[in-house]
């Protein structure tokens, strides 16, 4: 899905915080779904996304793209995201500061690691990062996120919203309130694109870019009833 006015269609309802988390666990536990499962369908979604609105032939440096990871769910959907760019032709890189312990996101970095895909071991400045990479993808904060923001986060925001290249969020723009959208002050990301899942976030409604599609077909009939999503008709295979 995609709007062309930069936020949500109507129709489509607005996910609270809690609200989205307790969507998450019945998938788990009612609907059986794992969580490596909806991540990979998650970071598929988001590299379609990209393939369709930065296609790699019109992004500079061969199509260079940096990918951003935080520590939980939403990196992991990054990590994805990455492995499959690489296989439709992009050359991402990943700045993955602080990794998770947990054996899903150890798998995850081999899988990237088997492709060559390289590992920053710092970020760069705002100037260089906009010289080096056509495209940036967020995978930093998800809809679980509460303030405030520690290191090394703070200072990743800061140089990423000064970043001259456009920015793709994966369902929440980092450094966002779930609900209430962009902070009154400090660092946060600036989207071009954001690409929602399961359901728009409350904070989607301040969103002011160019692309916003929905990564959601994962969601079962009957949960997207009980919870009035609103979902709309996904064309094709998309």
């Amino acid at each position: 899905m995609t709007s062309t006015s930069g936020t949500a269609p109507s129709s489509v309802k607005l996910l609270g915080q809690e609200e989205a988390i307790e969507i998450d666990k019945e998938l788990f536990s009612e609907y059986q779904f794992s969580v490596d499962q909806l991540m990979e369908l998650a970071g598929l979604s988001c590299a379609q996304v990209i393939e369709r609105v930065y296609p790699v032939e019109q992004l500079p440096n061969k199509g260079a793209v940096l990918v951003v990871c935080g520590p939980g769910n939403n990196g992991g959907d990054g990590l994805v995201c990455a492995r499959h760019l690489s296989m439709f032709g992009y050359y991402p890189s990943v700045f993955y500061p602080k990794r998770s312990s947990s054996e899903l996101m150890k798998r995850l970095v081999t899988q990237t690691e088997a492709l060559d895909i390289p590992y920053l071991s710092y970020l760069p400045d705002a100037q260089q990062i906009s010289h080096s990479f056509g495209l940036i993808v967020d995978a930093i904060f998800g809809f679980s996120f509460k303030p405030p923001i520690r290191e090394p986060f703070d200072d990743v925001l800061h140089k990423l919203q000064q970043v001259k290249s456009p920015v793709a969020c994966i369902d929440i723009p980092s450094g966002w309130d779930v609900e209430t959208g962009p902070p009154k002050s400090g660092a946060a990301v600036i989207p071009d694109c954001l690409i929602s899942l399961t359901a728009p976030k409350k904070c989607a409604v301040h969103f002011r870019g160019r692309h916003h599609f929905l990564g959601g077909r994962f969601i079962p009939s009957t949960l997207a009833q009980k919870y009035e999503l609103n979902l709309p008709d996904f064309p094709g295979s998309d």
